[in-house]
């Protein structure tokens, strides 16, 4: 097991880590809207918040020696099914080969944010 870690993405809020290369598979733990440099949630809509939440995948992608192209699968967690459309039209600008997904509404999310990904990749 190899473990990824970057300072361009969020550093783990718990006891976890970002990523976990194992067998040539990156599977990263789930990203929420914070700003890597100063560790502030980024404030705005579903949309603002799911764009730092996918750039912030690409960094942690970018640091294992992959890339979106690469995602294999995704959970995705939204604190309101509401946002379903305006969260797909921003992911669907990272994830443009369409890897499998899941998602669903949750009742909370980490420091109420509105939406977190997680991934699994090839690497």
């Amino acid at each position: 097991m190899k473990v990824v870690s970057t300072k361009k993405a969020p550093a783990a809020i718990g006891p976890y880590s970002q990523g976990i290369i194992v067998n040539g598979m990156l599977y990263a733990s789930g990203q929420v809207p914070i700003i890597p440099e100063s560790g502030e949630i980024m404030e705005g809509d579903i949309k603002v918040q799911a764009k730092r939440v996918c750039e912030n995948i690409g960094e942690i992608l970018k640091e294992a020696g992959s890339d979106f192209s690469k995602v294999v699968k995704t959970t995705c967690f939204l604190s309101d099914i509401n946002d379903f459309n305006d969260f797909n039209e921003v992911y669907s600008e990272y994830f443009v080969s369409k890897p499998a997904r899941s998602c669903v509404e949750v009742s909370k999310l980490p420091k109420d944010v509105l939406v977190e990904v997680e991934i699994i990749a090839l690497v």
